[in-house]
């Protein structure tokens, strides 16, 4: 049986190999950064199944890009890591959740750090505990690394994470503008400390705290934000249906479950 890294990179070289077809179709799928690497490889395995569609997963525009670009009919597809407002609903937008992403807090290796309390992991983000020295670890400063307020992982980490309900973080923090800019940044700065969504791609160069013990991947780990595909009804392709189709598939829930994130799709 082919091993789950076996099957990515497969998937991944065949969706690289049709991706330079001009005559293929293509599917965009635009929105939000979160689970952008999880949504990639389930593009390219889908495009290794259907070759006359290729599945793109572009640069993240927030979650309210991707809102805009499909209730314009600019876009057939989007992503999204809220929920719709009600407002959105009423424009004719559809959500349909395909997995769950946990809300992770990596951090740059040099800090030797693996497991913190919530309680400490809050003090971190205030600004209380400035050296991970005083956590167990090296005798480094902590660099905070925060998102905008109306990120999907931050609201997430404000109602689930114990301590994080109207803690303000400290205003010495660095602001990232994307998830990505946010690993990126984590992964540059000795001492830093950031959140995103989990996948199993963060531990090939950063820790990944466990909280009070528990690991992202672990049932009882608080901290999770939903991905939905959005669409509206009076634009939807038959193609762009039967990918919303495929995460209801055994094969992508398998991909799904192998990079550390949660199906939804039935």
């Amino acid at each position: 049986m082919m091993t789950c890294t076996r099957v990515i990179g497969a998937a991944a070289a065949a969706f690289l190999a049709v991706g330079s077809s001009a005559t293929a179709g293509e599917l965009p799928v635009v929105g939000t950064g979160d689970g952008i690497e999880v949504l990639r490889v389930l593009g390219a395995a889908y495009t290794a199944d259907n070759p006359q569609t290729i599945v793109r997963v572009p640069p993240s525009i927030h979650s309210s890009g991707g809102v805009a670009a499909v209730g314009s009919d600019r876009e057939v597809l989007g992503r999204i890591a809220r929920p719709l407002a009600d407002s959105e609903k009423a424009a004719g937008l559809i959500a349909v959740p395909v997995f769950r992403l946990p809300a992770a807090i990596y951090l740059h290796r040099a800090a030797g750090v693996t497991n913190v309390t919530a309680k400490q992991l809050a003090d971190i983000y205030a600004g209380i505990v400035t050296n991970w020295r005083d956590v167990g670890g090296a005798d480094l400063r902590i660099k905070v690394v925060r998102r905008e307020d109306v990120d999907s992982t931050l609201n997430v980490l404000r109602s689930t994470m114990p301590g994080w309900k109207g803690l303000t973080i400290t205003e010495k923090s660095k602001t990232a503008t994307t998830t990505q800019d946010g690993v990126d940044t984590v992964k540059a700065v000795e001492g830093a400390i950031g959140f995103g969504p989990y996948t199993r791609e963060l531990e090939d160069n950063l820790v990944v705290l466990r909280i009070d013990g528990r690991h992202p991947t672990d049932r009882d780990y608080p901290s999770a934000v939903t991905l939905s595909i959005i669409y509206k009804e009076t634009t939807i392709t038959p193609e762009a249906r039967k990918f919303l189709e495929f995460f209801g598939t055994a094969k992508a829930r398998t991909l799904l479950a192998n990079m550390g994130s949660v199906p939804i799709a039935e």
